[in-house]
């Protein structure tokens, strides 16, 4: 399943859990960086533990990127903007916790059988999010609202499957208020999902009875960029430089659309092609395995090799601390092959960067059995291109991902 896939890693969205143990949760006011991207109508700001992800959530959280978002009661102007959603290309569809959401009244999305449509979604990280799908008016930017369906996290309503008993119950449980997944795909399941009742992500409610049900494509959560009007064929994740010590905070875009505007006609990117898993091909020291690029991952994760030692501190044996910073490469390449160019990059000491004061590393590593997770550290000093499947651009058409 693709969020669960796509959002495998150690420690990113999810839980919330960007350090463990005794990591550093102040954040200096010196030494944060600015991207330059004028703002038009179909940017939305981003901050990395910056102004709009909220202190009472982002706690150890490192390398958190926010953005806010504007719900609205269907049809009418009453409206409330959401800050510290998480941006994720690891997923899709709006999903927000309903105790955050009090200014708008929502509608409840009703199942084929009339009872009332539910979600669970896993993570790779091992958690969860379970509540039901609901109607609102999404607000982008400065983009007109458009309707669609979101899911309301409420870990309490009816009978959440086996899956999702442990969800994260709130905002400062999960590290966020919601989650924005802006993917490579439309819908945050798809057709697997129009034919089949035991899909393990929709269930239909009534009472607190919940059981597991079909859902149709309108009915399901989608990715909210892939619904609007104009800018709907990807999105562009724009974050600045930062020296390898870290910063304090960062500052950068997300650009709706690719080549729709002149903010966001691509320049010297390459595009690499994605299969039905929004993976393509990293080869690393001599291994190729699947890969993908993922904002709520909070560090680049990797199999481990006698190149980058584990930390030897309690709590964070999952992340690399070679005892000086460390330069490698990869190459990387569409599914198919096709377009293959090489990533240089850095892993610093996890337990030094964490017992600083700053909360945006662009050298933070961990272990991942299998697979390579392109976390937020890639992000940082790149326009990263994602483009939605099916839809075109100058760059081909997606799925793909572009820099």
């Amino acid at each position: 399943m693709t969020l669960l896939v796509a959002m495998a890693l150690v420690a990113g969205c999810g839980s919330g859990n960007g350090a463990s143990g005794t990591a550093s949760t102040t954040t200096g006011t010196t030494d944060t960086t600015t991207s330059t991207t004028a703002s038009a109508s179909n940017v939305l700001a981003i901050t990395v533990n910056g102004s709009l992800c909220s202190s009472s959530t982002s706690g150890s959280y490192v390398n958190k990127p926010c953005v806010s978002v504007t719900i609205c009661t269907p049809g009418t102007s009453t409206c409330q903007t959401i800050s510290d959603i998480l941006l994720d290309t690891g997923s899709y569809g709006l999903r927000i916790f309903g105790s955050v959401l009090t200014g708008v009244s929502l509608t409840q999305v009703a199942s084929a059988s009339g009872g009332s449509l539910a979600e669970c979604v896993q993570f790779g990280d091992g958690s969860a999010l379970w509540g039901p799908v609901m109607t609102a008016d999404v607000v982008m930017g400065g983009e007109s609202g458009v309707q669609m369906p979101i899911q309301v996290i409420n870990a309490s309503f009816g009978s959440a499957p086996a899956a999702c008993r442990s969800a994260d119950a709130s905002p400062t449980a999960a590290g966020f208020n919601g989650i924005l997944g802006v993917g490579l795909f439309a819908r945050d399941c798809g057709t697997d999902c129009v034919g089949t009742a035991n899909n393990g992500m929709y269930y239909s409610c009534s009472g607190t009875s919940c059981t597991a049900t079909a859902a149709e494509l309108v009915k399901q959560v989608p990715n909210p960029v892939a619904l609007l009007p104009v800018d709907n064929n990807g999105v562009i994740v724009q974050l600045p430089t930062v020296a390898t010590a870290g910063a304090a905070s960062a500052t950068g875009s997300l650009i709706l659309g690719i080549g729709t505007q002149t903010n966001n006609v691509p320049s010297s990117v390459t595009t690499y092609p994605a299969d039905s898993s929004a993976e393509f091909r990293t080869t690393y020291n001599g291994t190729t395995y699947y890969s993908f690029l993922d904002t709520g991952s909070n560090g680049l994760f990797f199999p481990a090799t006698s190149l980058l030692s584990a930390c030897a501190v309690s709590g964070y044996s999952g992340w690399f601390c070679p005892s000086t910073n460390t330069s490698l490469s990869a190459v990387n390449a569409g599914y198919d092959g096709s377009s293959t160019g090489t990533v240089s990059f850095t892993i610093g000491n996890a337990v030094t960067m964490f017992n600083s004061s700053n909360m945006v590393f662009p050298a933070l590593g961990g272990s991942m059995s299998g697979g390579f997770d392109w976390g937020l550290p890639f992000f940082l000093g790149r326009s990263v291109y994602v483009g939605i499947e099916g839809t075109g651009s100058t760059l081909g058409t997606g799925p793909y991902w572009a820099y």
